[in-house]
């Protein structure tokens, strides 16, 4: 799951991300946008693990997931199809994630049962908040929205290398590369069935 996880991210990035947030940056935004991505969350990351609580591993799960929906809500403002994608491999990015957050988070012990199940619903309305603040209010500033495309793309990146490529060697077991090259092939046909 988490190397599916993997792929599905990567796809997101290549696929939806990366080419939409380009088509409307000079280059040196560009650029300033994908090394901001990582730097943020290289800084957040170091930040965090001086915690290692149960807090730190929550803000590091919602640290890719409001710019992907800022970005998505903006997307769908437009009435792009590429926002329909955006929505499904954010869909299957975070149903994995939310699992592995889970277990991370119950093994930690600060938290038990009831109470993480709590904290975890309690963060779902960031989602379709940030959704609805692209939507409504940045829709209509396409930089500002490729800009965040793009800051998410490197984030997502950074997180995927740093975090999830360690997570899913299993000794002797190609499995979770197959499920990174799975993850990332169903973006590509989604990609395919949008420009059919």
């Amino acid at each position: 799951m988490i190397a599916f996880r993997g792929g599905v991210m990567i796809s997101a990035v290549a696929l939806v991300l990366v080419p939409e947030g380009v088509q409307v940056l000079l280059l040196g935004w560009i650029v300033t946008a994908f090394v901001a991505g990582a730097v943020v969350l290289l800084g957040l990351e170091t930040l965090l693990a001086r915690s290692k609580g149960s807090i730190a591993q929550l803000v590091a799960m919602l640290s890719d997931f409001i710019p992907e929906a800022i970005a998505l809500g903006a997307a769908l403002a437009h009435g792009e199809k590429t926002g329909l994608l955006l929505a499904v491999l954010i869909a299957l990015q975070n149903l994995p994630e939310g699992f592995n957050a889970y277990r991370e988070l119950n093994a930690t012990g600060d938290i038990g049962g009831k109470k993480l199940v709590l904290l975890l619903a309690a963060c779902i309305p960031l989602g379709p908040l940030a959704g609805w603040a692209g939507y409504e209010h940045l829709s209509v500033y396409p930089r500002i929205v490729g800009f965040i495309m793009l800051f998410a793309a490197s984030g997502i990146l950074y997180l995927t290398f740093q975090d999830l490529a360690p997570q899913s060697k299993v000794e002797n077991q190609r499995a979770p590369a197959i499920g990174a090259v799975l993850g990332f092939l169903l973006g590509v046909v989604g990609q395919v069935l949008l420009d059919g």
